[in-house]
């Protein structure tokens, strides 16, 4: 979409992953960053990759690396703040790396949502759960994103909580999986590819 630039949130220590990079993380023979990219590229004008330590690791894919503003690994909170640092952009989009399906259509329809007036960040939902990783912001929430980091907060819900902001809902069909299903462990990422190899099978919420 016009105007909207991209940030793939890839600096987790993955520690319930066992401490790998989960970007680099091999699913249905590809990286997991090669999922996301592909995914989320074509609904964007252009992608950074928000990650912590060597940049060299994603010297492939010829995309911009930033590195969180603040020190001690703050979480997503902070590697929006550092996005929103390093583009000049009026809007952006925070997607995880760890989400093999994400959905084709999600920059689109969650700018459907905006209206005229104060823009607000649009998170999405599935299935009767937030995931305020996967937003829509306006460079007007920076401050408040500077703010609460510099007051000890990290948790976006947490923030969402005290801020405005709307909500668009994806949940998909029975015989779907959901489209904000994340590789959080190796028990989720086994779950995943039994989906990619039998489509009917499901995949657990």
């Amino acid at each position: 979409m016009e105007g909207v630039m991209g940030v793939v949130l890839a600096g987790g220590l993955s520690r319930r992953m066992g401490g790998q990079d989960k970007s680099l993380l091999l699913f249905a023979g590809q990286p997991l960053l090669k999922h996301a990219l592909a995914r989320f590229a074509p609904q964007v004008n252009g992608i950074m990759i928000s990650a912590n330590g060597d940049p060299s690791r994603f010297d492939g894919y010829g995309l911009t690396v930033i590195r969180d503003a603040r020190p001690n690994h703050l979480g997503p909170m902070a590697g929006i703040e550092a996005a929103f640092l390093a583009t000049d952009a009026s809007w952006l989009m925070s997607v995880p790396v760890d989400l093999p399906f994400l959905p084709h259509d999600l920059v689109a329809r969650l700018c459907q949502v905006l209206e005229n007036g104060r823009p607000v960040p649009v998170m999405a939902t599935s299935r009767g759960r937030v995931h305020p990783v996967v937003c829509l912001w306006p460079r007007e929430a920076l401050p408040a994103l500077s703010a609460a980091l510099d007051a000890g907060e990290r948790r976006l819900l947490d923030w969402f909580a005290n801020h405005p902001h709307k909500q668009v809902d994806f949940t998909p069909g029975t015989h779907e999986p959901d489209p904000f299903f994340n590789l959080n462990d190796p028990v989720a990422k086994d779950l995943a590819e039994q989906w990619i190899s039998s489509p009917t099978g499901g995949v657990a919420a």
